[in-house]
């Protein structure tokens, strides 16, 4: 606030429900389960937590978390039954946003959902958060409640399809800036 000349900036907007997202994250879905030995019995959308308070306040991200699984659960062609939504890393005293991922999928294994798929769609790239608490906490979870087999579906990272959304909204963004 001090700068007598101040920078222009530009943000990009929420994009989680942007066409090219929602076919990215269905082609990885699509190219996991095809590597697979067997179809999951249910595919876990966990989604970063946030306190229950920004909810209340107004916050959008957790109906976007839901618009997000839901078009891909469409474009997908499954039904509302066999993809969950959920929320990982919560820290802190106040209630996060519901369900935990860690408690959603142990209790999905004791209800006898013992082959589940789980990604991240928040996460743009895999980082502690994906690789350490999915592929192992939440992991370790479903499989001490009776879990079968478990697939992590890695984020969206490097990959072309994710590649080309990004440069399409960043365009999109950037016209009359060029």
């Amino acid at each position: 606030m001090q700068l007598r000349r101040q920078p222009a900036f530009r943000t990009v907007p929420s994009y989680h429900d942007h066409p090219l997202y929602i076919e990215a994250l269905a082609q990885s879905v699509e190219d996991a389960y095809a590597g697979l030995p067997r179809r999951p019995d249910l595919l876990v959308t966990s989604y970063h937590g946030m306190p229950e308070r920004y909810l209340a306040e107004g916050d959008p991200y957790h109906c976007h978390c839901r618009k997000t699984s839901r078009l891909l659960r469409e474009r997908l062609g499954m039904p509302e039954s066999e993809v969950v939504v959920s929320f990982q890393s919560r820290f802190g005293r106040e209630e996060w946003l519901k369900p935990y991922t860690v408690d959603e999928v142990a209790r999905l294994a004791r209800a006898g959902k013992r082959h589940i798929a789980v990604m991240a769609p928040a996460f743009s790239a895999d980082c502690v958060e994906t690789l350490e608490e999915v592929e192992g906490e939440i992991r370790d979870a479903f499989m001490a409640a009776g879990g079968e087999s478990f697939a992590y579906i890695p984020c969206l990272n490097a990959a072309p399809a994710h590649v080309e959304m990004l440069v399409a909204i960043l365009e999109r963004e950037l016209a009359g800036w060029l």
